[in-house]
């Protein structure tokens, strides 16, 4: 049997076996993962923090290194996608529809329950936009850096498979065609489908609720399975018409949709006020970037505990989505060298992110500050999912914008589970960069399954629970990868000196 079968069939088998329970008996396969997902930040999550911050930490070594010089692919080639549409690719996939889910929602939330000090205070204010900034900024692109970069590189420097596995012919030689190679890219699939299908839940979860805050729509579990099985229908039929239309098209499409709202808001809100707590808030992000990096509030219980929900879940996730974005990524980044690769994956996105927060959640704090406005009260009777449409809903023209704001949820939807599919196609398919559309579509199918099965049976601490699951084992694949890269790099640094002595 074909590698490429046998890592389709085992992947899409442990799949079925890990969400059929869900089906089955929703309530006790919620309680097991649950007591799994404790266990796990209970016990590591010294193991995520050290981790997330390991791998910032050695690809910001790279871009300066004399390894930055070396081209992701031949000498002579360049990039495929102009910068724009580079960025607008990358962007669409590694945040997407997280960004628009909690761009109030967390700051508030932060706000009123702060990681440490008075609540509801200027330093609870100044904290939230900070922690906001750190969650989705430099670590999070720093572990897709890592991946993105590692494939990359062994795909179109080396001629190698666009397997995860195949990045570690440098450590285990033609092991990675037996046993342990196909273990290691069963992993990457098994992390991809949950880490997904967690973004595919928070998007229907939104969507839901924006429909319902807008209309008479009901915000329940019906409704947000009839919208998984409509965009389930969209991002099918995109995935079929392959990386040079679909997801490029509806990519620049987000992004454009992405400004709109963020220009329109900006303006529409305390212009001054969200600018001026961007310029703060950056500054204090960068001053406390080494101490959150390695925060557990160890000695105040209450304040780990905040720790072990917020930073913990998030670095988990990451993770789990790391072999999809990062695998995306190194699909369209051919031609780029390291050093061009590392600082546009990290930078770009990162202070693109940190605007959106200072927006969308400095409108929000401002609101609940200066304006009596209690977005607060509406998460904790509603749920988050409501709090952008509330705020919008205070604003100038704020139904327009929520409209906006449910076809940027939509169109990010579409992106990511169309750009999954493509991702898992190819990892089940010998690393094939064109895979074939009935993969795809097997693949499409089970992220639509597993986003509806961990909805009904745990809502978003489910799905928060699946993405911490599916990324332990794959965080381990990660730090093998630091020393593969390394050990690849330095040999190709002394045979290029070699070459240039003779």
């Amino acid at each position: 049997m074909k590698k490429s079968n046998t890592v389709f069939i085992v992947s899409l088998i442990i799949s079925i076996l890990f969400i059929a329970p869900g089906i089955i008996a929703p309530k006790q396969f919620a309680k097991i993962a649950t007591s799994i997902q404790t266990f796990l930040q209970d016990k590591f999550g010294w193991f995520y923090l050290l981790s997330a911050t390991a791998f910032l930490v050695f690809v910001l070594f790279l871009a300066f290194s004399k390894f930055g010089r070396i081209r992701l692919g031949k000498p002579d080639d360049r990039p495929e996608y102009s910068t724009i549409t580079w960025f607008a690719m990358l962007f669409s996939a590694g945040m997407g529809i997280g960004l628009v889910f909690w761009g109030v929602a967390e700051p508030i939330s932060h706000y009123f329950t702060p990681p440490n000090g008075e609540a509801a205070s200027p330093q609870a204010a100044q904290n939230a936009l900070r922690y906001s900034f750190f969650h989705w900024g430099l670590h999070p692109w720093g572990i897709y850096t890592l991946i993105g970069l590692s494939l990359a590189y062994f795909k179109f420097r080396k001629n190698a498979p666009g397997l995860i596995s195949a990045i570690f012919t440098p450590l285990i030689g033609d092991r990675v065609n037996g046993p342990i190679g196909k273990t290691i890219d069963v992993i990457a699939v098994f992390a991809t489908v949950f880490g997904v299908a967690t973004s595919l839940g928070l998007g229907a979860i939104q969507i839901s609720g924006g429909i319902s805050y807008l209309t008479d729509f009901s915000n329940n579990f019906q409704t947000q399975f009839i919208i998984i099985i409509i965009v389930t229908f969209l991002f099918m039929f995109s995935a079929q018409t392959g990386l040079d239309k679909g997801i490029k098209y509806l990519s620049n499409t987000n992004i454009i949709l992405a400004i709109l709202l963020m220009v329109a808001l900006l303006f529409a809100g305390p212009t001054n006020f969200i600018m001026d707590a961007f310029v703060q808030s950056l500054g204090s992000y960068l001053q406390y970037l080494p101490s959150m990096s390695f925060n557990l509030s160890t000695f105040n219980p209450k304040n780990s505990s905040w720790i072990q929900s917020w930073t913990v879940f998030y670095w988990a996730w990451w993770i789990a989505w790391a072999p999809f974005v990062g695998t995306f990524i190194a699909r369209v980044s051919k031609g780029r060298t390291i050093r061009e690769f590392i600082i546009g994956v990290l930078l770009v996105p990162t202070v693109f992110g940190a605007l959106w927060f200072s927006v969308f959640g400095g409108t929000a704090i401002n609101l609940e500050m200066f304006h009596d406005f209690h977005i607060n009260d509406v998460i904790n009777k509603e749920g988050s999912e409501v709090a952008l449409f509330a705020m919008l809903g205070h604003l100038p023209l704020g139904n327009i914008m929520s409209v906006i704001a449910i076809l940027l949820i939509a169109t990010f939807f579409i992106t990511s589970a169309d750009s999954a599919t493509f991702v898992l196609g190819m990892q089940t398919s010998n690393g094939s960069l064109n895979p074939p559309n009935k993969i795809k579509f097997v693949w499409g199918i089970v992220q639509a399954a597993t986003a509806a099965v961990l909805l009904w049976s745990g809502g978003l601490e489910g799905l928060q629970t699946a993405a911490i699951i599916a990324a332990f084992p794959f965080a381990f694949i990660l730090i093998a990868m630091m020393f593969s890269m390394v050990k690849e790099l330095r040999e190709e640094l002394a045979a290029i000196r070699q070459e240039g002595k003779k």
